[in-house]
């Protein structure tokens, strides 16, 4: 059962003011969780500096993890729920919307999450400057037509007034010049640091010319790498040699599905690591892990380069990437990303949280009241800063339900639950389950991922880049692009490079090396991202943002005006990988032996399903909600 890849993967993924490093569970829980009484209550989407896992949200439950410490006593409230979900995720919310659509409107549901704001990696960054909002994404953000996905998923996107023809409504109100948003003909730049400390930007589509289209050797010729390798690059782009002739037919067919997509790089094209790391680049934000970790095919099928360089394998798959490019793709996006699905959901279960939002057509501006989300006169309720370090079932047919929020111990007692929380800590949480469900739940390790951005007073500079995208593979951040320039939601984007700009900043941190499992190097990559305080991430923005718009009259001591940086240490879930997992039988891989129904406890979440993507999430929650109501 190795990775599935569809066509919708290549843009899918995927997303304090002082930094925090890895310190001691022990110390962390007696920094964050017993002693600290207070609760961030200021509105989420605006707050800059270190998000995502920010302060405060994972302190308590690292302390569990790690040391297995946890309150030895909680306050019972007097609360009882027909339903807890842990997790206010994607998976956590549509857990809570299928249930109440399928009890009624009556049922009470509390939802518990650990974070300051809801939405999972679907988080709002939100900057106000000279009297204008501007909108980008902290995590999570590609849209596809509700036809594609599953009955439950696309019915509930559907019910948000995310029809076809809302899709289509997102695609005019995106300009032509905006990849992210699923303009696969915008241009699209490759940067690299050169040798007076400016980037050199080349302009057109890289995506186009890595594939052998478009004037690709004139953009070769101007990356800083000597001639000799220009010429491999241009060779292998344009397909001038077949670099798998020396194998037979069913040799070929071996070899693309067991070798590294790297070691094909360096062994059969000749390329040189400084190259190589271009395409690791793509790889790395796309899917979490670097060419190393990729088998030849899987790296094609996710649109690295290749195709033409392989004789008949060409006339045997097309990649990802040249498929889109021709228009296949559907994929659209809110200004904020994905964190307008969950505000839709939200506002669904909780209308007093914003009762004049009409939804899709002003979700992106509508203003939220989080004041509204925990009332007591109301069914479903969301308690944010709420780290939840115990599940179990009582001797009553009920659930208990333990949980740390601003230094308190808390419990709260439900009929049912549904844990849509991360894979890994769920064995924490539930320890009377079987060891072998244990396993089959810590086997995955999510990709780790860093989105950043970056208001300016104007979009002046970035304009003269003449790219709203472009690759930076040798920068921690390996992508660079406006942020969202599409009306979608009611948003009124910038007008013009006068006007005040976001930049969006995306990179992975997890090495790119040879003889490491996929899962081995997403820890180093978490550890990286924890380690890395908010100090070093500004001096790597601001470097790099130098480095790449200094020569265009660009200054970040002046022109920048914020910065705020969503770390995400469990991002996208793990996807099984043809090099590091086998083939399991249906039924037996680890997600679906630990997925399992554990009484009056179910799980829903992206890791459940194996597939880092939405709907995926939503496919998880009906299953859970589907196995608690039967």
């Amino acid at each position: 059962m190795s990775q599935k890849i569809t066509r919708r993967d290549f843009l899918n993924g995927a997303a304090l003011t002082t930094g925090v490093g890895v310190m001691a569970p022990s110390n962390l829980w007696a920094l964050e969780s017993l002693e600290s009484g207070a609760i961030n209550t200021a509105y989420p989407p605006t707050l800059t500096g270190m998000r995502g896992s920010h302060k405060g949200s994972f302190e308590v439950a690292h302390a569990l993890a790690w040391e297995g410490k946890k309150p030895a006593r909680y306050d019972g409230l007097d609360e009882h729920y027909d339903l807890v979900v842990v997790g206010a995720g994607m998976s956590g919310l549509a857990a809570a919307y299928y249930y109440r659509q399928k009890m009624g409107l009556d049922a009470r549901i509390l939802i518990l999450d650990n974070h300051d704001d809801f939405g999972g990696h679907a988080k709002r960054n939100e900057f106000h400057h000279q009297g204008r909002m501007v909108l980008s994404l902290g995590g999570a953000q590609n849209l596809d037509n509700p036809g594609n996905y599953s009955d439950h998923a696309g019915a509930l996107m559907i019910e948000l007034g995310i029809d076809a023809d809302a899709i289509a409504a997102m695609d005019t109100n995106t300009p032509d010049d905006f990849l992210l948003g699923g303009k696969l003909n915008a241009n699209v730049g490759i940067s690299t640091p050169g040798a007076d400390g400016k980037h050199v930007n080349v302009e057109g589509h890289w995506y186009k010319f890595m594939h052998g289209r478009g004037d690709y050797a004139m953009a070769v010729r101007q990356l800083p790498i000597s001639a000799d390798e220009q010429d491999r690059l241009i060779a292998f782009f344009g397909g001038a040699e077949d670099f798998l002739n020396d194998l037979s037919l069913g040799e070929q067919f071996d070899y693309i599905r067991s070798v590294s997509y790297n070691r094909f790089l360096m062994d059969k094209v000749g390329l040189s690591q400084q190259s190589i790391a271009m395409f690791d680049g793509h790889l790395l934000v796309l899917n979490g892990v670097s060419g190393w970790q990729h088998t030849v095919l899987e790296a094609i099928s996710a649109g690295a380069p290749g195709l033409r360089a392989m004789g008949w394998v060409t006339n045997f798959v097309d990649s990802l990437a040249a498929m889109m490019i021709g228009g296949v793709a559907e994929i659209r996006m809110f200004p904020d990303g994905n964190a307008s699905v969950a505000r839709l959901i939200v506002q669904k279960l909780i209308p007093g949280v914003a009762p004049n939002m009409q939804g899709i057509t002003d979700v992106a501006v509508a203003q939220f009241n989080y004041g509204a989300l925990d009332r007591e006169n109301q069914s479903v309720r969301l308690r944010l800063n709420s780290t939840v370090v115990g599940v179990r079932e009582t001797a009553d047919d009920g659930v208990v339900v333990e949980y740390v929020r601003g230094g308190n111990s808390l419990s709260v007692t439900a009929s049912h639950c549904v844990l849509a929380c991360y894979n890994n800590l769920i064995p924490h949480l539930c320890p009377e389950m079987s060891e072998r469900q244990k396993a089959g739940l810590s086997y995955g390790v999510r990709s780790p991922f860093v989105y950043a951005n970056v208001l300016l007073n104007n979009g002046l500079a970035f304009s003269k880049l003449n790219l709203t995208f472009t690759h930076c593979p040798h920068d921690a951040f390996q992508w660079v692009s406006s942020a969202p320039t599409m009306s979608n939601g009611g948003y009124e984007p910038p007008r013009g490079p006068e006007d005040p700009m976001a930049v969006f900043m995306m990179g992975s941190p997890t090495p790119a090396v040879e003889g490491s499992s996929a899962r081995e190097l997403c820890r180093a990559g978490r550890y990286k991202i924890y380690s890395t305080t908010f100090a070093q991430y500004e001096a790597q923005i601001r470097q790099q943002l130098q480095s790449l718009l200094g020569q265009y009259g660009f200054d970040h001591e002046t022109d920048i005006q914020a910065i705020t940086v969503n770390r995400i240490p469990h991002g996208y879930a793990y996807s099984y990988l043809g090099l590091d997992d086998p083939e399991w039988e249906e039924g037996k891989a680890p997600h679906e032996i630990g997925r399992a129904q554990f009484g009056r406890i179910s799980i829903a979440n992206s890791d459940s399903e194996a597939m880092p993507l939405m709907d995926a999430a939503f496919d998880a929650a009906w299953r859970a909600v589907a196995e608690q109501t039967a």
